[in-house]
């Protein structure tokens, strides 16, 4: 069984205990990279860095589906697009394990119902925060809502900068990756796919 750091000097708010293995994982990559995990600056970087990794990946401890669990019928006869855009999250590569920061728009076309509008974010942000490749990630968010509001439309565009391709290997700054995904009546309406990415700004 796992050794664990509890609440103790060291962590006196009494934060989530970090497995001592996960520790000493991090403390091998900072020798690896030609650092002292023991001098003091590095100390408690592999606690530090640990908590920060669960919490960069609390994506993982919920459905984002249940976001949408709660709708409403009572919109007055409304069956515009519904938009929200200019969305911004942060999430981390699956290959490098590098930030991606970004923006998002999400759009929908309603049925016979909508949702709160804060919860289109907190879909993006459930996904956003495991590790991901930005077209999954449009993908699923799109599907998400496709599957859970049942519209007649759905459109998701994700732009965003890769610090894999920025801060290493090609070091590119300056450069960013648009996705997107187009369900229903935005996939199969030119004059609605059009609407909805001009409203989106493209």
């Amino acid at each position: 069984m796992s050794s664990l750091v509890g609440p103790d000097e060291d962590n006196p708010l009494g934060k989530p205990a970090v497995p001592e293995e996960v520790q000493e994982a991090i403390r091998t990559l900072l020798r690896w990279t030609g650092d002292d995990p023991a001098r003091e600056g590095l100390r408690d970087t592999p606690k530090r860095v640990a908590r920060a990794w669960k919490e960069y990946c609390q994506g993982y401890q919920e459905d984002p589906a249940v976001h949408l669990s709660r709708i409403f019928e009572e919109v007055g006869g409304y069956d515009e697009v519904v938009l929200l855009k200019d969305i911004p999250f942060q999430s981390h590569c699956e290959h490098h394990l590098a930030p991606i920061i970004g923006k998002a728009a999400i759009a929908y076309l309603p049925r016979d119902h909508v949702v709160g509008i804060s919860k289109l974010a907190r879909v993006l942000h459930g996904f956003a925060r495991r590790l991901q490749i930005q077209e999954r990630l449009t993908a699923e968010v799109a599907q998400c809502i496709w599957e859970n509001l049942q519209p007649h439309g759905v459109a998701v565009v994700i732009e965003a900068s890769h610090a894999c391709m920025t801060a290493r290997g090609v070091r590119t700054p300056g450069v960013g990756m648009i996705t997107s995904r187009m369900m229903g009546t935005f996939l199969t309406d030119e004059r609605s796919r059009k609407e909805v990415l001009s409203l989106m700004g493209y």
